[in-house]
């Protein structure tokens, strides 16, 4: 199925706004995570979370104000939950003195007790979850190990297959990738949670397959056109594949877009995150890979050539005979 015929959109005329964008977006992340901090999931910030389901009409203003009363000023999370005809309350606070059983146990039942004492009416503690902040931190160093282990192999693998050009590319793409998801998820305080962390790997796995896409076709177009630019090359190899990026992106998006809708609030930061995975993982596949390209490879299309590719071209041509020399009579 083709979307689009022949096109011939300049998009590296775009890349140093894209460059510009990006960083705005970057920046102004880190800006809110210095400020108001990223709200971290109870698996990484460790604590005590409590679901509750109220029999009547309960807000999140007044939880809080009992949960602080009790907790002081702890850094406390209050939000609604599921269906809001369930009347339900999603209460974390962090995890204080000894991880042992029992303080951990008592934290829960502090929770339960200014729940009562605020007097908020008939309540059910319908969901509780315990995490302790040692695995907290654990999960949080092998999950940075994971990442670098990964964008590692990454860069060894599409630098033996195509160019080294083209994995520093493929690695900006995805560090691009994630720094840009986590400055939205900062924006809108989705809580950095592991459901999320394994949305935002999928995401970079995603954008990496788009980026190969893309890199697959400049090695093929690289070897019938030697003599443009490498800026040519690219521009048309990115147009050449535009129809699929569109379909395949597309009908992911609206997968992720009907997961945000009727998902539910379980499933609300995961479904965000994909969303804001997708599109910036095609935009980075589109102009921050290639672009990056550009940037280290310069603009002379055989210092991008991929490896053995010239010596393919070499060897398809045929070669010529050397004429034999007449033998000249003595005469």
């Amino acid at each position: 199925m083709h979307i689009f015929k022949d096109t011939n959109f300049d998009f590296l005329r775009w890349r140093w706004h894209a460059v510009v964008l990006s960083w705005i977006i970057i920046l102004a992340g880190l800006g809110v995570i210095m400020t108001k901090g990223l709200p971290r999931g109870i698996e990484f910030a460790g604590g005590t979370a409590v679901i509750t389901q109220f029999d009547n009409d309960v807000s999140v203003q007044q939880v809080r104000a009992a949960l602080e009363q009790t907790f002081g000023g702890q850094n406390v999370v209050i939000q609604s939950y599921g269906d809001p005809a369930l009347h339900q309350v999603y209460s974390r606070v962090p995890q204080s003195g000894e991880e042992t059983a029992d303080a951990i146990s008592a934290t829960k039942d502090k929770v339960t007790a200014a729940l009562r004492g605020a007097n908020l009416g008939n309540f059910t503690i319908v969901g509780t979850e315990i995490v302790s902040p040692t695995v907290g931190r654990e999960l949080t160093t092998k999950g940075i190990q994971a990442t670098v282990f990964s964008l590692v192999i990454l860069l060894a693998y599409i630098a033996f297959r195509y160019q080294l050009s083209f994995g520093v590319g493929a690695v900006v793409a995805t560090l691009h990738d994630l720094l840009v998801t986590i400055a939205f998820l900062a924006f809108f305080q989705y809580d950095l949670s592991l459901n999320v962390i394994s949305e935002i790997l999928t995401v970079t796995v995603y954008s990496t397959n788009e980026t190969i896409v893309i890199f697959d076709r400049v090695r093929e177009n690289l070897r019938s056109m030697r003599r443009d630019s490498l800026h040519e090359v690219i521009n048309r190899s990115i147009n050449q594949t535009l129809g699929r990026t569109v379909l395949t992106a597309g009908l992911t998006l609206l997968s992720a877009v009907s997961l945000f809708v009727f998902g539910g609030e379980v499933l609300r930061g995961f479904a965000f995150t994909m969303i804001v995975g997708i599109i910036t993982g095609t935009y980075s596949s589109v102009f921050v890979a290639a672009a990056t390209v550009t940037f280290w490879a310069g603009a002379a299309p055989t210092r991008a050539l991929a490896p053995g590719a010239l010596t393919a071209v070499t060897a398809a041509q045929p070669t010529r005979k050397a004429k034999p020399q007449r033998k000249v009579k003595a005469s």
